[in-house]
């Protein structure tokens, strides 16, 4: 009886299954979008309910695709958004409001006056910056005005936590409630160095700790699914990790140095920084990349909150594009973008910048700019972000990379991948497999059923199937850069506060 491993990625627009084999072969994969909802100008939330239904389908979809039986599948890997997360009751499972996402901005005021009072100690504990992109926040707002909800805290039917911890609490039918340690890195309440929640901070932010999820390993088994929740089988629920360190992880990210970027929704950087918490003086954030074997790795994290949802703003909002496969070749049929430059700073900037209140803009139109140069200037927009973030990795880490690896939906785009590699100077790798975030959970849960001996066994299932080397002259990328840079200084500080 042939035998599969299953991937599940929990992404910001849906939900991918991924179905492999015993050769580590990716045989069947499906995703299946949910609605984004904005309720207010910065507001972002998501349906868990409409999320869980489409993972359920994504699941079918690849065993049906391949003829398997859900007892064939050995373990299941769940990777996640990282930040975003809910409140439910544990009575019904049902959610008290709507998932918050990560690039929900409603408390941003609120993470300035922790900034003020607070920021220090929370950089020094967490390895992050205040800032409503964490969990934290959105917790605390859900609790403060969701009516009802601080009651039925004292009632104890309240759980609150990332998404993770809400989908292996549904799989295992509410036996499981946890998260791992590169997920709770990114809520702004775990003291890094312990790999625990940090009672002075949840005071400091009011959410009672009996609400929030154990925070244990990345690799293990957590629980079974349900008949009810798993088409009437039990299977290991063995993996929790975050989307992009997943990634990194099936990359072969393993030694200190190495560097890898996730293009998707957002896009985002991780340099390996071992097993020693390293703080940033450029505006990265220090985070847990996993934790095997209660040891915990840590890692530089470099986010951009827009990346491929500016090419579904293309496709969605302006209606320049049909799909997202056409921009390759919309932005190959011109040499440049006539001068124009793009900041998709929709929900503020991220690293290095951590501006909140930047917004998006477009500079150096013309009564020559054409739906070309628009999309063009979209694409590069990434590139330049992603270089952004790579300087400032290299400084504070003191590594400096050879090669960078990608992962991620968009890499399948080759202008996009090669104006990556002439910006930063530096080769651009991609692997066979582009799903690389759910390939590294379903690594981890076929590591902790015993699959494979040790973490290091990954690197054998990595597959090289294109690699990118810069063909841009020095004088050309230092011009285009510091164009760009004028144009990110131009789109800082454009929504004010209380207004």
């Amino acid at each position: 009886m042939k035998r599969f491993f299953l991937g599940i990625d929990q992404g910001t627009t849906g939900s991918t299954a991924l179905l492999i084999d015993e050769h580590w072969d990716v045989v069947a994969t499906k995703n299946v979008e949910h609605s984004q909802i904005y309720p207010h100008p910065g507001w972002v939330e998501h349906d868990p309910m409409e999320i869980w239904g489409a993972i359920q389908s994504a699941i079918a979809a690849v065993l049906r695709e391949v003829g398997a039986e859900p007892h064939q599948i050995v373990s299941i890997g769940i990777d996640n958004q990282g930040e975003t997360c809910m409140v439910w009751d544990k009575r019904t499972g049902r959610p008290v409001y709507n998932a918050l996402v990560w690039q929900d901005r409603r408390t941003a005021e609120y993470a300035d006056e922790l900034n003020e009072k607070y920021g220090e100690m929370i950089t020094q504990k967490t390895g992050l910056g205040p800032d409503a992109y964490f969990s934290a926040t959105k917790i605390k707002w859900i609790l403060d005005n969701v009516e009802g909800v601080r009651d039925q805290i004292k009632a104890g039917n309240i759980m609150a936590g990332t998404l993770d911890s809400w989908l292996i609490w549904k799989f295992t039918g509410g036996a499981a409630f946890i998260t791992d340690t590169s997920t709770a890195s990114r809520t702004m309440m775990l003291d890094l160095k312990k790999g625990e929640w940090d009672d002075e901070l949840l005071n400091i932010y009011n959410i009672p700790k009996e609400i929030l999820p154990k925070v244990t390993n990345s690799s293990e088994v957590y629980g079974y699914t349900t008949e009810e929740t798993f088409f009437g089988v039990k299977v290991p629920v063995a993996a929790c990790i975050t989307d992009a360190l997943a990634a990194m992880l099936a990359q072969g990210c393993l030694d200190k140095g190495d560097i890898k970027t996730t293009y998707g929704t957002g896009c985002f950087m991780y340099t390996n920084l071992g097993h020693e918490v390293v703080y940033s003086k450029g505006g990265l954030i220090t985070v847990s990349s996993w934790r095997v074997n209660d040891e915990i790795t840590y890692a530089f994290d470099g986010g951009v909150y827009i990346a491929g949802a500016a090419i579904q703003w293309l496709r969605d909002k302006l209606r320049l594009i049909w799909n997202s496969a056409e921009t390759e070749s919309i932005a190959g049929s011109i040499t440049d973008t006539g001068g124009l430059y793009f900041v998709p700073a929709f929900s503020g900037l991220a690293a290095p910048h951590w501006d909140q209140y930047a917004r998006g803009m477009m500079i150096g139109i013309t009564g020559g700019t054409t739906r070309e140069h628009i999309v063009r200037a979209t694409l590069e927009s990434i590139a330049f972000q992603v270089y952004d973030n790579a300087q400032v990795m290299s400084q504070d880490s003191g590594y400096q990379f050879s090669v960078m690896k990608a992962d991620g939906g968009p890499v399948v785009n080759k202008f996009l991948m090669q104006f990556q590699a002439d910006i930063l100077g530096t080769p651009v790798e991609v692997p066979v497999v582009t799903e690389m975030t759910a390939y590294g959970a379903a690594f981890l849960a076929a590591l902790a059923v015993g699959e494979f001996d040790r973490i290091e066994d990954v690197r054998s299932c990595w597959k090289l199937a294109n690699r990118y080397e810069p063909k841009m002259s020095k004088d050309e990328r230092e011009y285009r850069l510091e164009q760009w840079h004028r144009a990110v200084e131009r789109a800082k500080a454009w929504e004010r506060p209380n207004r």
